[in-house]
């Protein structure tokens, strides 16, 4: 059997928006080349050993085993980030966040200290630090697992002397309970964060439901409340003129910024749309 043979075998039967590259990009991870390569040599024989490794990752991907988690790695912000099934997919939506970041880091030099609340696989704390060289990060999640992953991260991309992980939920309820003596953070100029925005009721529905972790979805009734929490422990932790930077649930975006001015009144509020015209990011700017 050679490759375009196997591919048209289980093309038909992935149930996918992009079943094509889905199983191109499978295929080429399970034969340990890249998918131009596959795409060249379609007629390439495959060896009995890599066509019962074929069967096996394309029966995970039948079954709604997501792609990523059988490749071990996704793309984000243009760098291939490795993701295990304790943390989130990265997703393209989550880019917009880094790219107001960045922005707002770059226009202000003397900002150099920043949270990433909720890191998951790293993807936000390690693309800000490759952007910013003199970047420092502090990164927390409430997960073991996947505070594992972002470290890994950190060190594939060479960033981890910029970023400093704590195991935590949110941000430490106030700063006598950072115990360390050599904690390098008072206050951050940038708090940003991607938490679970998923409503209770709505996650069940979700074809993610049992494939993605569950504690990285799930945002209580009306998916809020890690929302709620948060904004009540960032004015502790926030510089002078700080801002912080929040992804949403595309249709909370109304909830999210009545959420923010009844906390903030006097600051500078705001909702910005991701390539979809999705609401997706509240940016709140303190004066």
């Amino acid at each position: 059997m050679n490759v375009e043979t196997l591919l048209k075998q289980y093309i038909p039967s992935l149930n996918s928006e992009t079943p094509e590259l889905d199983s191109q990009l499978l295929l080429a991870h399970v034969i340990g080349r890249p998918r131009t390569w596959l795409l060249a040599h379609l007629d390439e024989p495959l060896t009995p050993p890599q066509i019962d490794l074929a069967n096996q990752a394309f029966t995970r991907l039948r079954t709604g085993e997501p792609l990523p988690y059988i490749l071990g790695r996704w793309e984000f912000f243009g760098l291939d980030f490795d993701i295990t099934s304790d943390v989130l997919i990265p997703r393209p939506e989550t880019e917009l966040l880094v790219e107001k970041a960045v922005h707002w880091l770059k226009a202000s030099p003397h900002r150099r200290a920043v949270a990433d609340v909720g890191t998951g696989s790293g993807v936000i704390a390690v693309s800000l630090a490759m952007q910013i060289p003199d970047l420092q990060v502090f990164a927390t999640d409430v997960s073991h697992s996947a505070l594992r992953v972002a470290k890994h991260n950190a060190e594939k991309f060479h960033v981890h002397q910029q970023i400093e992980f704590m195991e935590c939920d949110l941000l430490p309820e106030s700063k006598s309970n950072v115990l360390r003596p050599n904690f390098r953070f008072s206050s951050f100029d940038l708090i940003c964060a991607n938490l679970p925005y998923i409503p209770t009721e709505t996650m069940h529905s979700l074809s993610v439901f049992g494939h993605e972790p569950t504690l990285a979805l799930d945002g209580g009734k009306d998916g809020l409340d890690p929302y709620r929490k948060l904004l009540n422990l960032a004015p502790k932790w926030l510089a002078p003129n700080g801002i912080l930077l929040l992804e949403i649930e595309a249709t909370q975006g109304m909830k999210a910024l009545s959420l923010a001015y009844d906390n903030f009144s006097e600051a500078s509020i705001s909702l910005h749309q991701d390539l979809a015209g999705h609401d997706r990011l509240l940016e709140i700017q303190f004066h």
